[in-house]
Parts: structure tokens; sequence; C-alpha cells
């Protein structure tokens, strides 16, 4: 059951501008559907990365465990180890920067959204308890045009259900997809689904404010076109330095290892 979520000034804002904006969009969404089905039979579908889902970063000094859960940047779509995707070269950046050996473990499934996150993965966590948690979602609950309110339940409810297993650890969100940088978007989908992820990016980060040990990757970047392997997801250059500036960023926020 979703957990009810106190419509706050701003989320009543975010949530009256996507429903503006659908009323504007609707007449082109016929139109929008073709585009997106003809972009996804261009691009193809890459296969999730191989692989354990659990390894360990030995650097001495204390153990962390570290749990990734999420979509398809966790399984590892655009490489071919999952060391290589975001989970695994995290917990290689947390171990470097914090001198600690990190025991990881990937819990991702291609395009998943938050509250099938909640249904279908949640559930099959193992019941070992985590000193970080990185969430990476929300880019398919963009492309499901998801509304902020929606989003914010299923989220709020994903980080408490994660935080009752873990109740000492911190929890690392990482960006809302950005979509103005997927090259192989085209425009007027690309616009359409990137002001979508904007608005999520902000609605995320009024969420977080109002919680303790829970941080958002809000300094994002732009990126070249070889952070992608196929427009979309990232390649191994992309997973590695997205996850080098996401623990840069946890541990100066959080103290994290100081």
């Amino acid at each position: 059951m979703r957990e009810a979520v106190t419509l706050t000034m701003e989320l009543r804002r975010m949530q009256n501008r996507y429903l503006i904006s659908g009323i504007f969009v609707l007449p082109f969404t016929p139109f929008l559907y073709l585009q997106g089905q003809y972009t996804r039979y261009r691009i193809g579908r890459l296969p999730d990365a191989e692989g354990d889902p659990e390894g360990v970063v030995e650097k001495g000094g204390r153990e962390l465990r570290l749990l990734a859960i999420g979509e398809s940047t966790v399984a590892g779509v655009g490489v071919r180890d999952i060391e290589d995707a975001l989970g695994g070269r995290f917990a290689h950046h947390l171990s470097q920067m914090t001198g600690s050996t990190v025991r990881w473990r990937s819990a991702g499934v291609s395009g998943i959204t938050v509250r099938r996150t909640l249904d279908e993965v949640v559930p099959k966590l193992p019941q070992t308890e985590f000193d970080v948690i990185l969430v990476a979602l929300g880019g398919n609950d963009v492309f499901a045009l998801n509304s902020p309110v929606t989003f914010r339940q299923d989220m709020s409810e994903l980080i408490l259900r994660l935080r009752e297993r873990s109740p000492n650890a911190d929890v690392l969100l990482a960006n809302v997809p950005m979509i103005r940088d997927a090259i192989a978007l085209p425009h007027p989908l690309k616009y359409v689904l990137s002001r979508l992820a904007k608005l999520q990016h902000f609605n995320v980060i009024n969420l977080v404010s109002e919680l303790e040990d829970v941080y958002y990757f809000d300094e994002v970047k732009r990126v070249d076109d070889d952070f992608f392997s196929d427009g979309v997801h990232p390649s191994a250059t992309g997973y590695d330095a997205w996850a080098m500036d996401m623990a840069e960023l946890f541990i100066r926020r959080s103290g994290f290892g100081q």
C-alpha cells in the first residue's frame, strides 16, 4: 500500500505544473508514442551485465556493507561485467575515499519503476543490515509519465522500507536521469521527457530536505558523448565518472568515514 504524503505547497505546485503540461501535450500524445516506439526499435535493447551481483573491494580498515538498488544502471546495462556498473564502481570509489573494505551487493532490474521496486525487489533483499544504501531510480518513472505526487509517494515508501531493514544506514539517492543529455532521443520527445525529469529532480530535492541521513546527488553536470554506451545508458567510462562524483558528494555531505 502506498504511503500517504502531505501535499505541501511546493509539491502541489509541481503537481499543478505536471497537470497543466499534460493538457498541452495531450493532442501530441499519439505522435510522441510512435516516436518513442521507433526510438526503442532503432536503439535496440542492451543486455544486463554479467557476473556476480555481490563483491568486495579490499582496502583494510573497517568493513562497510553497501547495497545498490535500482533500475538498468544498477543491473549494468551498457557494460559487460556488473563490477563496472554503478554499484561496483560506487563501492570502488567509496573504498578508495574512506580507506575501508566495502562489501557490495547490486539489486537492479532493467525497466523497473520505484513502485515495481517496492513490489518485486525489496521483498527479495537479504536480511543483512547495510551501512550505505545507494538508490538509482527515476528514469523509468519519467518514461512512464508518473506524476510528482505518485513519484513522491513511492520514493517515500521505498526509503521508509529500506530504513526499516537497515535503520542505521546512510541513504544516497542517485539523480533522476537527465534526459536532456540522452543523445539517442529525438525532439520533441526529448524535450517533453526532460521537462518531467527536471520536475522530478526538484521533487526529490524537496523530499530529502525533510529527511535525516538521506542525501541526493543534485550536482548534476552535462556529460560528453562518451558517457553513453547506446545514447541512453552509461558506458564503463560514464558509470565510473558518475559513481566517483556521487561518492565524493556523499562523503562530503554525510561526513561518512571521517
